[in-house]
């Protein structure tokens, strides 16, 4: 975990990757819950036996699946202390480039691509994140996370 007192200090390091996120590895019981939460319950994602014969030799994580979890890889890594409250403002740019088989670790490298004062003394912050799935040398899900910071 890394940790910033002000969005100051953390803004800074823009241009620069900032943190890189513990492992966290996928399990079945997630994809099934996400199934069940989403309503996706395509086979390739849910059912084991099938699966074992689809293309990739077992169940996937839903890409979905995948995306949700940065806020997790934020919250685990990255600490600014002037913070009182941050908002999920949206996402750019998400590609999803290669599956996530069930039992494989992901991390998350972080990248602070802007930095910007809004409004309450709060800051806009732009991230890049590129989740890897340990063993495989591209990233598994590529997107541009922004973030709304508060004081």
């Amino acid at each position: 975990m890394k940790t910033f007192q002000t969005f100051a200090e953390l803004s800074a390091l823009t241009g620069q990757e900032v943190v890189v996120s513990d492992w966290t590895t996928i399990t079945q019981e997630q994809v099934n819950q996400f199934a069940q939460a989403t309503g996706d319950h395509q086979w390739i994602h849910v059912d084991i036996e099938r699966a074992k014969a689809g293309p990739y030799g077992g169940t996937i994580a839903h890409g979905f699946l995948t995306l949700s979890l940065i806020p997790a890889f934020f919250i685990s890594s990255l600490n600014i202390v002037e913070k009182r409250m941050g908002v999920n403002y949206g996402l750019n740019k998400v590609r999803f480039t290669a599956p996530v088989p069930v039992g494989s670790r992901l991390r998350a490298r972080l990248k602070l691509i802007s930095s910007e004062p809004i409004d309450q003394g709060g800051v806009q912050m732009s991230w890049s994140v590129a989740i890897e799935r340990e063993g495989l040398t591209k990233p598994v899900c590529i997107a541009e996370s922004l973030a709304r910071y508060y004081p």
